[in-house]
Parts: structure tokens; sequence; C-alpha cells
């Protein structure tokens, strides 16, 4: 087993070196040990990751106990919940590079041997592997873990519920008693949003992946067995350490088409898309928007979860978690078998003891023949309004297929105003433009407009497409990630008001109905807006960012 931090511990500099280490608690035994790096993204700004540093406590504990050397550091995170709907949302996919890089230097600045990263909002998890996939040191992620449900009247809540509320107290439908209510109840104690949202849905992929402990996607913060997977989860990564074992000898493409299949299988976020891109992209495999639209033709939806469904993550826990839907795909012959995981077993093995059916005493996890849907509900739709792509969410329609007047805004602010104002009607296709990773900057997610719209009673009788994306507890006709965006230019830049748009799911279409000579015409009269922000991190962010259709990395080659 030859060791990273050596050079630290045995180097030239051998006595400064040591002096420090002494410092933080390093005795003479210790400087053999391997040094594990273990990244705490614990804060009290969100209940998503309120509760990590219990974990990172009890990680510090069994890697020691496990005869290595631990080294806490702190990661960032940000509240997509706080901050949905106002100008800090602009921060929230630029989180995700900054958690990244934080990971990343540390790490490497201190010649760490592994690193075990802890984390429990949204971008806490794509963020950390970005990191581990660049670095390729034995790694493994920790989540801590799942909120439970809120409770209203015998009803199951989540954070979606609150904004849900405030499009129904703007068409008259519950009163304000009831909005309070909701907002207090709808959140209940420590975890990350409990549908199946963008923090559960890439927990499990990272799961489906390899890289975090079979079950441990799909537990709640505040249960006892999310503590003893953390201790367990140290002690299997100092083995992945001796063993040699590294995020890219598990990080393959196969592996990567086996967490598109359970993203589509658990009807998981948008932000899949964007974040597993992200990973690729680190991870030196080639993955496209087009991978995920021919998986998703193959692999139906066998979870019945919320946000269009009826069920919550702890309730997926209790049917089986992750490992009862792989192994079902597995049966089907959905995902790789051979894909090998942190534990050095190969997903075949890691499902032996897994019953091919679910028990009958549940009803989240339905069979392959009688899925909740026939086909995945991530659909990657093109044509004029989006040559590279976007990214359609389909779950809950049930004809997913609309033509009307365009109805355009030029940020969510003056989107949301006017569906409260009732301005927005059946059959209309909402735009919001300029909200792009280069145009927002930072490609905000649009949960309060899609809530609004949800909550009169519109969720299928109007689209909404845009160029930012959206919250994983978005549900309806939506259509996001839409690239190459308004602000390099982008069509759905001259889109004009009134103009007829189609949006087809079924034909996998996304159309402005509008003949070349006239977007030509359009497009010798744009001229690119100013950037909004010129200094900071996100103007650096909006100088350096990619389209969503190669996953808004920062690091791509130019």
């Amino acid at each position: 087993m030859k060791l990273r931090s050596s050079a630290i511990t045995q180097g030239i500099q051998r006595s400064p070196n040591r002096a420090m280490l002494r410092a933080v608690g390093f005795g003479d035994d210790d400087f053999n040990k391997p040094i594990i790096g273990l990244a705490n993204g614990y804060s009290t700004i969100t209940p998503c990751n309120m509760g990590l540093n219990v974990l990172a406590q009890k990680a510090e504990i069994a890697i020691k106990e496990g005869g290595a050397m631990p080294q806490i550091f702190g990661t960032i995170t940000v509240s997509d919940g706080i901050s949905m709907g106002t100008e800090g949302m602009k921060y929230s996919l630029v989180s995700r590079e900054v958690i990244a890089d934080s990971i990343e230097t540390a790490c490497n600045a201190q010649s760490m041997d592994g690193v075990l990263a802890i984390g429990g909002c949204d971008k806490n998890m794509p963020g950390a592997m970005i990191a581990m996939a660049r670095m390729n040191i034995p790694a493994i992620f920790v989540y801590g873990g799942t909120i439970k449900p809120g409770k209203l009247n015998g009803n199951d809540l989540t954070v979606v519920s609150a904004f849900e509320a405030v499009g129904q107290l703007a068409s008259g439908k519950i009163t304000e008693e009831k909005l309070i209510a909701v907002e207090k109840n709808c959140i209940p104690g420590a975890g990350s949003c409990g549908g199946m949202f963008t923090a559960n849905t890439m927990s499990a992929a990272i799961e489906a992946m390899g890289l975090s402990l079979p079950f441990s996607s799909t537990m709640a913060a505040e249960d006892e067995e999310k503590s003893k997977s953390t201790e367990k989860s140290a002690h299997i990564l100092i083995q992945a350490i001796k063993k040699g074992i590294k995020p890219l000898d598990l990080l393959t493409k196969e592996a990567f088409e086996n967490a598109i299949s359970v993203v589509m299988a658990v009807g998981g976020s948008t932000n899949a898309v964007l974040h597993l891109l992200a990973i690729a992209h680190s991870s030196g495999i080639k993955l496209s928007i087009d991978d995920f639209e021919r998986i998703r033709q193959k692999v139906p939806v066998i979870c019945d979860l919320k946000p269009s469904g009826k069920y919550v993550t702890v309730d997926l826990h209790k049917a089986g978690g992750i490992p009862q839907v792989m192994k079902i795909l597995f049966d089907a012959g959905l995902i790789h078998g051979n894909c090998r995981t942190i534990e050095d077993k190969t997903i075949k093995e890691m499902l032996k003891e897994i019953p091919s059916n679910p028990s009958f005493q549940q009803d989240v996890i339905k069979t392959i023949n009688s899925p909740v849907y026939d086909k995945g509900h991530l659909a990657i739709l093109k044509g004029n309004l989006a040559l590279e792509g976007s990214v359609a969410k389909i779950s809950g329609i049930k004809k997913p297929v609309l033509t009307g007047p365009a109805k355009i805004f030029e940020s969510e602010e003056e989107c949301l105003k006017a569906i409260l104002n009732e301005e927005i009607k059946a059959g209309d296709v909402v735009v919001i433009r300029n909200e792009g990773p280069v145009g927002g900057p930072g490609m905000r997610e649009m949960l309060a407009p899609t809530s609004a719209i949800v909550g009169q009673g519109l969720g299928e009788k109007v689209a909404l497409i845009t160029d930012g994306r959206f919250s994983g507890g978005t549900y309806g006709l939506v259509v996001g990630h839409v690239a190459p965006e308004a602000a390099i230019g982008g069509n759905i830049a001259l889109i004009q008001n009134g103009d007829s748009i189609t949006v087809d799911a079924n034909q996998k279409l996304i159309q402005l109905n509008v003949d070349e000579e006239e977007l030509l015409r359009r497009r010798k009269n744009w001229t690119k807006p100013k950037p909004k922000y010129i200094s900071g991190i996100l103007g650096k962010y909006a100088r350096l960012v990619s389209s969503s259709s190669q996953g808004a990395v920062t690091d791509q080659i130019q």
C-alpha cells in the first residue's frame, strides 16, 4: 500500500511537517497510517445539512478505530429551498463548483490518501463526486439522509407543498390560515427534502454507481441506522485504500448507464441530467444527453414517489430501497451487473440476497410488468428551439403534447407575478429566458412558477419552457435546460409574444413555429445582453461555464 501522505509525513521537510501534524493530534505511531480527509458539509443554513456534524464525528471515530488518521475540513452549502425565487438562487448551481474545488484543493494540498465526503443538500453530492473523479483517490460518499414527511390532517407534506399552497391561495382554493398551517408542518426536522427531489435522486444515483453503501441513499437523517452506515462507510474506505480501489475504477460508462436507469425507475429530478453529465466530464467518460433518451425508451418508472406520485423516500426505504429497485432492473436486463462497487463487489454480487419481486405488503415499488409509466419520465427534446437539446419532465402528464401561444418573461420573478395575477391561461406556453448558466447567471430553478401553476390547477394545461432549470420538486409539462441558451444567441432569444410553440414529448420535439426567413431576420436584429454580473463569483462563473447540454461545467478545455 503506497500512501500519498508519505510526502507530507516522511518528506525532506520531515520535522516541520511532522510538527504541524503533532499539533493536530498525531502521535509517534500515526505517521505511517493513511490520512483520510473528512469533507464535512455541516451547517445550520439548511435542515438538509444540520445533522451532518454528528455523522462526521462518528466517521472520525471509526477511521481512528480502523487504523487511519482523519482530518476534518469544512465545505459550503447553500439552501435551494430558502433561496428559491430570489436573486440568491443564482448561487445554487455555482456552489456545486465551489464544493468540488474546495474538496479537491484540501485533499490534494495535504496529499490525503482517501476522502469520505458527507453531504445533504442538492449540490453537496455532485460537487463531491466531481472532486472524487478529478482526484481519483479512494473515496466514499455518505448521504446525510432524507427528512421524514411533515403531516397535516393525516396527509404527508414536503417542502413543495408550501410552494404549491402559494398558488392555491392566489386562486382562492385555500385560506391564508391553511397556507400558514402547511408552512409550519411541511418540514419537521433534519434531512434533505423528502420526495424524489434532487438530493434523493443524486444519492440514489451515487449508490447505483457504487460510491456509497447499499441502502444508504434512502435512510432517514434522524434514524440510528444512518449513524451505523456512516461508521461502516469509514471502515469500507480504509479497505478500499488498502486494496487501491479508486473512483475511476468504478465510474465507467456502464456505471453511469446504471445510474440513469435508476433515476428513470424512481422518477428522479431533471437535475440528474445536468449533474451526471458533469461527473462524467470529470471522469473522462463520454456521456451525452442522448444517452438519457436512449435509456428512457427502455426503462419504465416503477416507483410511485412525490412530487407527482404518492409516497416519500422513507416509504421507498421501507419497501426495499435502491437495491430492490436495482434487482428488478437487473432481472429485466436493464442494468449492468458487472460494474464494481466501493465494497469490491460486483453489482450482481451486491444484489444476490435481494428478492426479485418487491413485497406485496407495500405499494411504493411496482413490478416491471406493471409500472407507473411504461417509459422514463425525463425526455430529451430537440428542435429549432433547442438545437443542443432540452430536458422535459413529463411525469403525471396524461398527454405530454401542447401547441400554444408564447407568453415571454425575461426573469423568474416577472413570470411568477403574472401567474399569481392569473394572467396565464390554459393552452399558453410560458417562456422564461435569460436564466441559463451564462444569462442568469447560475441557471436558477423555477420551482416557484411551476408550483404556482400546479396550485392553480393548470399543471396539465400549460407548458413552461426555460433555459434555466427546475427543482426536483417540479412536475407538469415543463421543459428546462434549453440549449443554446438565450444569452448566447440561442433561438429561445428570438421568440416573440404570441408565437406558436409546440412541445411534444411523444415526438421528442420542441419547436418554434416560425419560418426560417423570419428567424434570420430576427437574428440580425438581436443584440447580446450585457452581463448582469462582471465581477465576483457570478461574473467569473458566467465567463467560464459551459452549455447546460455539457453539464454546465467550469473546467472544460478551452
